[in-house]
């Protein structure tokens, strides 16, 4: 079981008048090309796997946003870890 959930708002600076949603995509993509399990909600993605892990796609989301043209991202990170296990679906089931 995984033992992190990491929550991430990505917030790339872009030209004057372009949109940043291609910015968020990218992001998403590197999440999704990671293979950690993850949901994309409107204000942030979250993630679920070992913390280690779940840092080095955060380093990676920004350098592929760098590599698009953003010349630098603020992002907002959430940390939930337990070394004994955590699940994005262990905190929400009773809620669906």
């Amino acid at each position: 079981m995984a033992n992190t959930l990491l929550s991430i708002q990505v917030i790339p600076k872009t030209q004057p008048g372009e949109n940043s949603y291609d910015y968020v995509d990218t992001a998403i993509e590197v999440i999704q090309s990671s293979g950690v399990k993850y949901e994309v909600h409107p204000l942030e993605t979250t993630m679920e796997g070992e913390l280690p892990e779940l840092l080095d796609i955060v380093r990676r989301m920004h350098e592929a946003l760098v590599e698009k043209g953003s010349p630098s991202i603020i992002s907002q990170i959430k940390i939930a870890h337990n070394p004994d296990g955590i699940s994005m679906n262990g905190l929400t089931e009773k809620y669906r």
